[in-house]
């Protein structure tokens, strides 16, 4: 199977690990129950239950389903990136400590990144390389 293809500028994002401007990303101000998917292959990664507004510019999220992301110390040395556990899709950062939900994490993604998929659809099939 091959991975689903992507647009210019999701290559951007998801494989060349650029980051989309700040508040300008689809799902930022999004709040619909379902679930969100990577773009890239369809491996389901949050839950529209762990979405908050963090004010950031970014989705994000302060949970994931088990075995959905990979972290990994950025190149800058600070962050930890957050990765599809299945394809490696750049998905964005992970920060930890700034007290935004109980659960102390936000996982900040682009939106280019992910796939919202409602809740009263069947969820597509995981694709591997």
């Amino acid at each position: 199977m091959a991975y689903n293809s992507l647009t210019k500028e999701e290559e951007d994002v998801i494989v060349n690990k650029g980051t989309e401007y700040p508040f300008t990303g689809e799902y930022d101000n999004f709040y619909l129950p379902g679930t969100f998917i990577c773009r890239r292959c369809n491996l389901p990664l949050f839950s529209s239950k762990s979405k908050f507004d963090a004010h950031c510019g970014w989705p994000a999220f302060d949970d994931n389903f088990p075995n959905a992301l990979k972290r990994l110390p950025d190149p800058d040395g600070v962050r930890t990136e957050i990765e599809c556990s299945n394809c490696g899709a750049h998905l964005g950062h992970e920060f930890i400590g700034e007290n935004l939900t109980d659960k102390n994490v936000r996982e900040c993604v682009n939106s280019v990144s992910i796939k919202f998929i409602p809740q009263s659809q069947d969820l597509p099939q995981v694709l591997t390389a």
